[in-house]
């Protein structure tokens, strides 16, 4: 089946211009001028006036649900595929959060699964806060290699009350199985680590880089907007060579706190000389954001949005004025970089056909997952099995 995409204003991340784009089945065929044979059969969708994008990859979702910090009750729903596609996001990583006992690996992987058969590209990581990690076959490098949704290990929690207060030691093992995984499946092997609101910030992965032989690119931290202090400590990070994340869905730990909006965080890294091929937004979606009072204890639950993920985009360009390209990098082509996705993150043949389509006005007007249209005028057209 073809798809003809006709006249949009192309963002690959970069600028191309006016162009057609041609799909045929899963991908991306063409671009250009696009004629074909009054014969064929296609689909024509009129882009005109519209701006084409790459589908949004969001690293981080807790796919099966999170939370509990506050008791059982607090546990935080699963991700439903239409959340996702009404954002524009087409690629999602899948976490498990504080809760490595109810929240299970196999239940992630089945979950990444069930959203790849609904229409949309799902992985996975291995492993919860907590060293050592819950793994399926009893080896992280035997899940990598040996589990096709399972990419890399995470989310493991550095500077935070909630984590397992892991050594060096601890963590540099870890990361060398999730390196030796990686090579040996020709996966990523990507470490993502949550950094709580702890003294240490992000000094546990600063001292391990210096005292092994693990680069620092195979590293991604995370909520590294959480505060100023640790935002600061996050462009040191970067300058060194890595990875730096932050977190779409926020709420401020305590009333004293100052959480930088990930818009925010993006410009003011960027006016610092950090490199969008070094910048990742993602959600946290479906992910509990509890707030605690100074002495650790539980003070109220916010639920992470995966459409925030979209909502912080739009804000990188209309609100801190951030040029398209250089903000779109930080949601398609550096995820798909840094996770070792090579069809997704970007507008050129040969490519997953992943692509959303934007008015003037930032609505999002249709979203293509693997080619297949999932959401038409602004509305979800294909839901997930259970959705009403």
């Amino acid at each position: 089946m073809l798809t003809v995409i006709e006249q949009a204003e192309v963002y690959a991340p970069a600028p191309l211009g006016v162009q057609d784009v041609l799909i045929a089945n899963d991908k991306i065929v063409a671009l250009g001028d696009i004629s074909l044979p009054e014969s064929v059969e296609r689909t024509v969708i009129d882009g005109r006036n519209n701006m084409l994008i790459p589908g949004l990859i969001d690293g981080h979702v807790h796919i099966t649900g999170g939370g509990g910090e506050g008791g059982y009750h607090t546990r935080t729903p699963e991700l439903e595929l239409s959340r996702a596609v009404s954002a524009g996001v087409t690629t999602v990583v899948g976490v498990l959060g504080t809760d490595g006992t109810s929240r299970t690996l196999p239940d992630l992987i089945a979950k990444a699964h069930a959203l790849e058969n609904e229409g949309i590209s799902c992985y996975a990581l291995v492993g919860n806060y907590h060293i050592p990690v819950n793994t399926v076959t009893g080896k992280i490098e035997d899940d990598l290699m040996l589990i096709d949704r399972l990419i890399g290990v995470g989310e493991i929690a550095i500077s935070d009350h909630r984590s397992s207060q892991p050594t060096r030691n601890e963590l540099a093992k870890l990361a060398s199985s999730a390196r030796i995984g990686g090579m040996l499946s020709g996966k990523s092997g990507i470490v993502t680590v949550h950094v709580g609101a702890g003294e240490g910030k992000l000094s546990p992965l600063t001292d391990l880089v210096e005292h092994t032989d693990l680069p620092i690119t195979m590293f991604c931290p995370t909520h590294l907007n959480r505060s100023n202090e640790l935002f600061l400590d996050a462009l040191n990070f970067a300058d060194l060579g890595g990875y730096i994340d932050f977190t779409t869905s926020t709420i401020p730990q305590t009333k004293e706190d100052q959480v930088l909006k990930a818009s925010s965080a993006v410009r003011r890294a960027l006016d610092f000389g950090v490199s969008s091929a070094q910048i990742t937004m993602t959600s946290d979606g479906q992910g509990s954001l509890p707030i605690f009072n100074r002495d650790g204890s539980f003070a109220g639950l916010g639920v992470g949005r995966i459409g925030s993920l979209y909502e912080a985009l739009v804000d990188c360009v209309l609100t801190e004025k951030i040029p398209l390209e250089s903000a779109l990098r930080t949601v398609t082509k550096t995820p798909a970089e840094l996770l070792k996705l090579p069809q997704k993150g970007e507008i050129a043949a040969g490519k997953d056909a992943d692509l959303v389509l934007v008015n003037k006005d930032w609505q999002i007007d249709s979203v293509f997952s693997r080619g297949k249209q999932m959401v038409r005028g602004g509305t979800a057209v294909v839901k997930g099995t259970f959705e009403e």
